[in-house]
């Protein structure tokens, strides 16, 4: 064979094993979601469980109107064959008060249904977006730096809401559906199996070309619920963003981007409308083309007195109802399928492994003194090169300790595992003498306080901002904690004094304002520890003044770490702690450092030479 000739046929044949590789992994894909989606519908009802009683009244409601509804026509066609040509005035009143009360019963027994329905549904929604807020709440600190607010926010107004039209909804129109069928087929075959056989070719037709719409109608379904979530966050970012987009004049650019991302939402819910109007359409094709198939056939039947009049009447009127409550079925199922394959990331939420948990065996700390040791803490966030590397460290009680080093050294991350928002890598860290992971969390954290650069103020009032520290506190100690924080007198100065809004994020307050609320928020708390993360770098002199004079005043007797930049903020501290490459490099008061001209003397230098270039660009 010419060697042009193997060339092609070498070829061909690896492209005939790419083409089955690729087909097994297709096959091994959807072999897998499916799997998932079953497993995320199993979980989504789980929530029903807990209602099994009021789900047994569903079940027995939903007979009890069913059988109304596939009795009424029998009825019709036992008046039509003999009380009409026997004139039998007391048998059809007693057919007639027999067709009342049933009527009324499946009205009653509907309306119950309903409520019924609308009942367990809030229930088992109730239940699941408790049971997200809490996973949500024991989420690692990772997933809030990896997932952004607006994709949270989208999963409760898209997956969440999926789920909710399953219990409301879907679920229960679907067995609904599948009773009435079972039943009226049953009674559609008693009454004429010749004239069932019409329903075979309709329903057929609809079955064989009717999933085409339903693929599609899933698909751009998909497509749009994905593009809605998009589109969201899109505008989540450009709220949250809005004084960026002004500063840097990129209004124009985001409003393009989101209107882009909008555009795409609008085609996907459009194709998606469309198909399945067309489904709708040829459901209802299928659904007359049959109705007039079956006139055709009733005819000959009652004219060859194959069947009776009445019964041919009975027959039309169950298999109007029924036909549509098939092709309905098909309908619902697909459209259920859609919805559970939404659920799947709201699924792999809810199954998201919690990194950081109370231990299985806690340990007591009756009274927490802040004494701190760090022993050999070693850590790097994933796929990234390590950050803390050997810090070793003892903080006594009542010891005010600087992080102070270069940017990127690891301050901020060791603030993170102090609080557990992280765990270390390897090493261990103690919160007098016992290791911080065999405390509960909750124990851990109520000793601790955090006042970091930016502070977060809800959009509720001044007192309720401060009385976040501890919610039970009385308006008495909110305002005695204002007063140690300094923050009393301008907050008597604002319109309605401890109950003004202060807007979102605290907008209608300064910085130093804000941080001085921040402060109060310790003392109402009162921690043993309090890190303070750049809390005084963003204020101009005056603030910086009166919000270190309030940190002052709170710090007193309790064990305080804080991370500085500003060497002149830490200069009064116990000890300074500088840390380079992940490890501490030096310590000691600040005079010995600078005595030693080591690491903070060179921190030292460089600052005043940046503050003198500073000055000297201002007088030119």
């Amino acid at each position: 064979m010419p060697k042009t000739e193997k060339q092609s046929e070498a070829a061909r044949q690896a492209n005939e094993r790419s083409n089955r590789t690729r087909k097994q992994q297709d096959k091994q894909k959807q072999k897998a979601e499916l799997d998932e989606s079953g497993r995320s519908y199993v979980w989504a009802l789980r929530f029903l469980l807990p209602y099994k009683k009021q789900i047994a009244a569903l079940a027995a409601c939903g007979t009890m109107a069913v059988a109304g509804e596939t009795l009424t026509p029998k009825m019709i066609q036992y008046m039509i064959d003999h009380v009409v040509p026997n004139k039998d005035k007391s048998l059809f009143l007693i057919i007639l008060a027999a067709l009342t009360a049933v009527n009324l019963l499946m009205l009653v027994a509907k309306n119950y249904r309903n409520l019924l329905q609308r009942t367990i549904g809030e229930l088992a929604s109730r239940d699941m977006q408790t049971a997200i807020f809490k996973h949500l709440r024991r989420l690692g600190f990772a997933h809030y730096e990896q997932h952004p607010a607006g994709e949270t926010l989208s999963m409760f107004n898209s997956e969440v809401a999926s789920v909710q039209k399953i219990y409301r909804n879907v679920l229960p129109s679907v067995i609904d559906n599948l009773l009435f069928i079972m039943v009226a087929i049953v009674l559609l075959f008693s009454i004429s199996g010749w004239l069932c056989l019409i329903m075979l070719p309709t329903f057929g037709l609809y079955y064989l070309f009717g999933p085409y719409f339903e693929r599609k109608a899933a698909l751009y379904g998909r497509q749009s619920g994905q593009g809605r979530i998009d589109y969201n966050q899109a505008v989540y970012e450009s709220i949250s963003g809005l004084r960026e987009f002004r500063a840097f004049g990129s209004q124009p650019w985001y409003h393009e981007r989101t209107l882009g991302k909008h555009k795409n939402w609008s085609r996907d819910y459009l194709l998606a409308a469309t198909f399945s109007f067309g489904r709708g359409s040829f459901r209802r094709f299928t659904f007359y083309l049959g109705a007039i198939a079956l006139f055709i056939a009733g005819y000959y039947s009652v004219q060859n007195q194959w069947i009776t009049l009445g019964g041919f009447i009975a027959f039309t009127l169950l298999y109007m109802t029924t036909m549509f409550r098939l092709t309905l079925l098909v309908t619902q199922l697909t459209e259920q399928k859609l919805i559970i394959h939404q659920t799947i990331p709201l699924f792999r939420f809810m199954h998201k492994q919690i990194d950081i948990d109370d231990p299985a065996d806690p340990v007591t700390l009756a009274e927490v003194r802040g004494g701190l040791v760090f022993e050999d803490i070693c850590f790097q966030y994933p796929e990234q090169p390590p950050v803390i590397n050997g810090f070793s460290l003892t903080i006594h009680p009542g010891e005010k300790v600087a992080f102070v080093g270069a940017s990127g050294n690891g301050k901020t991350t060791m603030f993170k595992m102090i609080g557990r928002f992280y765990d270390p890598t390897s090493g261990v860290i103690k919160l007098d003498g016992v290791p911080i992971r065999q405390l509960t969390l909750e124990r851990l954290r109520e000793s601790i306080g955090y006042v970091f650069q930016e502070t977060y103020l809800f959009g509720s009032s001044v007192k309720e901002n401060i009385r976040f520290g501890k919610p039970e506190a009385s308006d008495e100690e909110v305002v005695a904690a204002a007063k140690a924080a300094y923050a009393h007198d301008f907050i008597m100065q604002l319109p309605e004094g401890y109950d003004t809004l202060v807007g979102e994020r605290g907008m209608k307050l300064s910085g130093g304002q804000k941080q001085r609320i921040a402060i109060a928020r310790m003392f109402v708390k009162q921690p043993a520890i309090v890190l303070l993360d750049e809390a005084t770098s963003s204020l101009d002199n005056v603030s910086e003044y009166e919000v270190q004079r309030a940190l002052d005043e709170m710090l007193k007797g309790r064990t305080t770490i804080a991370i500085a930049h500003r060497l002149s903020t830490v200069k009064h501290f116990d000890r300074i702690v500088v840390i380079h490459k992940g490890r501490v490099a030096e310590a000691g008061s600040y005079e010995e450092l600078i005595a030693r001209q080591g690491l903070l003397y060179e921190l030292e230098m460089g600052q005043l030479e940046a503050t003198e270039g500073r000055a000297v660009h201002e007088v030119s």
